[in-house]
């Protein structure tokens, strides 16, 4: 019974919730809203979500020096 009497605030609870999201999110820290109906689709959307955000931020490899180099290759010959 509780479930029936809960379903009559729907409308409150998806305003709430459209609020928070539109409270919330901006371009830095977008949410995204991944339907969880199916589980093979709320995963390869999350996924694409991730790998998006991702490529996004155009990260690279730190340039190292060649006296650093050295040093790493010594640590990674002693592990």
């Amino acid at each position: 019974m509780a479930d029936v009497k809960a379903r009559g605030c729907w409308k409150q609870y998806r305003d709430a919730y459209e609020e928070a999201i539109q409270s919330t999110a901006n371009k830095n820290a977008p949410w995204y809203v991944i339907p969880a109906d199916n589980k093979w689709f709320t995963r390869v959307a999350a996924a694409l979500a991730i790998v998006t955000e991702l490529n996004d931020l155009n990260l690279s490899f730190p340039d190292v020096d060649k006296s650093k180099r050295k040093e790493l290759e010594k640590v990674r010959e002693s592990l």
